[in-house]
C-alpha cells in the first residue's frame, strides 16, 4: 500500500491542533463567525486570496498556478449542532448546548491542511476554489453561496466533498456514481376536529382517533404505493397535541419527514399523504390542513466524478480499501444543491469502528478521529494533482 505523503504526514500536529480548536469553539448554521475568522486567517497565513461573507459566513479561497483553464472546486463543512456534548476530554465543547457531533471541525481541518500543502506547491495547472460552507446541518448553506454567486465569482468545472463515517473502518474510502445521500422532506399534518368532554365523545369529533388512523395509514406509502427498488423512508416523529386529561382537544399536529432519491418518487409521497389524509378527515368528518416542504435535495454523483475520485483513492490507500459502489444513505446532506448545478463527487472516509471514532453521527459522544486528518488532507492534494496536470 503507499505511504501518506510526506507533507501531509509533516503536518498531522497542525490538523490536530485546528481540528481541537474549532472542536472546543462550535458555531451552529450562518454565526459561524469566529470559525470563518480563524478559517481566513489560516488561508492568508498559507498565502491563498481569501474572500469571507460569501453566503452569511462562508468563505472561499482561490489557489492558481500555471496557465491552465481548469478549475476545482473542494468543500469542507464549518457548522456545529444544538447538542450538549458529553464528553470530557480537554478539547470538549466549550459552549454549553453546542457541539461538533458530526465531523465539521475535521472536514476543515483537513481542506486546511489541503490548502496549506497546495500553496506551497507547483505541481498542478489551473485554479483550486476552497469551499469553507456554513449552515449544511439545516440545509441552507450552500443555497446561500451559490445565491450569493459563488459559482459565477468562483466559476468550477467540478466540486468535491468528502464526509466521515464512523461505521466505515479508519482510513476506508466509499463512492458510488449516482445517489449516495438521500434528499429529505419535512411534512406537517393539522387535524381540525371538534373537542368536548371525555365523558361524551359521541358530541365531538375526535381529532386523535383520526390523526392514529393517518399515522397508521402512512405507513402504507412506501410499501404499497411505491415500487419495491424505489428506496424511501416515511418517518411520523411528531405527534403534538394540546392535551388535558378528560378533554377531548380540537386539533392534533402531525410532523415528521421523508428520505427518498428523485423527484418523481418525492412527488407520489407527496401525492399519496395528502390523499390518505384527506380521505381519513373526510370520514371523520374533521378538517385538515397539509403541508409538505422539500429541504434536501438528493446528492447524485455524476459518474465521471465518481470513477476520478475513487481511482485516486485507490492509487493513495490502495484497492482493497476503497468501495466504489457503495450502498446509498437515507441521511441527508445539502451538497446534494451543488451538485444540481455542477458535475461533482461526494465521497465518505472511514472514520473507524472502534476507538474514538465508534460513536455514530449527532451523538453526544462522539468526536473526530484525529487519524484520518491526515488522510483526508492528502487525498484533496492527489485530487488536485490529478485533476490539473501540469
Amino acid at each position: 500500500m503507499p505511504d501518506i505523503h510526506p507533507r501531509a504526514n509533516d503536518i498531522h500536529g497542525e490538523l490536530v491542533a485546528w481540528r481541537h480548536d474549532f472542536h472546543q469553539y462550535p458555531e451552529l448554521g450562518f454565526a459561524e463567525h469566529r470559525t470563518a475568522a480563524r478559517v481566513a486567517e489560516l488561508l492568508r497565513e498559507f498565502g491563498v486570496e481569501v474572500h469571507e461573507s460569501v453566503g452569511g459566513t462562508g468563505v472561499v479561497g482561490v489557489l492558481k498556478r500555471g496557465a491552465g483553464g481548469k478549475a476545482i472546486g473542494l468543500r469542507a463543512d464549518m457548522d456545529a449542532l444544538s447538542i450538549t456534548e458529553e464528553n470530557t476530554f480537554a478539547h470538549a465543547s466549550r459552549h454549553p448546548g453546542t457541539m461538533h457531533a458530526c465531523g465539521h471541525d475535521g472536514h476543515t481541518a483537513m481542506l486546511l491542511g489541503a490548502a496549506k500543502i497546495l500553496a506551497a506547491s507547483h505541481d498542478y495547472d489551473g485554479t483550486v476554489v476552497l469551499i469553507f460552507q456554513p449552515a449544511e446541518e439545516h440545509g441552507r448553506g450552500a443555497l446561500a453561496m451559490m445565491e450569493d454567486g459563488l459559482f459565477e465569482r468562483f466559476p468550477v468545472d467540478a466540486v468535491y466533498g468528502i464526509h466521515n463515517m464512523p461505521s466505515l473502518p479508519t482510513g476506508h474510502f466509499a463512492v458510488r456514481p449516482g445517489p449516495i445521500m438521500a434528499c429529505e422532506d419535512n411534512f406537517e399534518i393539522t387535524i381540525r376536529g371538534k373537542g368536548g368532554h371525555a365523558a361524551l365523545p359521541h358530541t365531538a369529533v375526535d381529532p386523535i382517533v383520526t390523526a392514529s388512523e393517518i399515522v397508521l395509514a402512512l405507513q402504507s406509502v412506501v410499501s404499497r404505493t411505491l415500487g419495491p427498488t424505489d428506496n424511501c423512508v416515511l418517518s411520523v416523529t411528531d405527534f403534538d397535541v394540546d392535551a388535558t386529561r378528560n378533554v377531548i382537544p380540537e386539533t392534533v399536529v402531525l410532523r415528521g419527514d421523508t428520505r427518498s432519491f428523485t423527484p418523481d418518487v418525492q412527488s407520489r409521497i407527496e401525492e399519496t399523504m395528502e390523499r390518505l389524509a384527506a380521505g381519513i378527515c373526510a370520514a371523520h368528518g374533521a378538517g385538515y390542513d397539509f403541508t409538505y416542504s422539500r429541504e434536501f435535495a438528493a446528492t447524485i454523483n455524476t459518474a465521471a466524478e465518481a470513477r476520478v475520485a475513487a481511482d485516486v483513492a485507490r492509487r493513495m490507500v490502495g484497492a482493497e480499501k476503497v468501495d466504489a459502489a457503495c450502498a446509498p444513505l437515507m441521511a441527508s446532506e445539502d451538497f446534494g444543491f451543488m451538485l444540481q448545478r455542477k458535475p461533482g463527487c461526494y465521497l465518505l472516509l472511514g472514520n473507524g469502528g472502534d476507538g474514538p471514532g465508534g460513536c455514530g453521527l449527532h451523538s453526544p459522544h462522539y468526536d473526530f478521529n484525529d487519524e484520518i486528518l491526515t488522510t483526508g488532507a492528502e487525498f484533496w492534494v492527489r485530487l488536485v494533482q490529478d485533476q490539473l496536470r501540469p
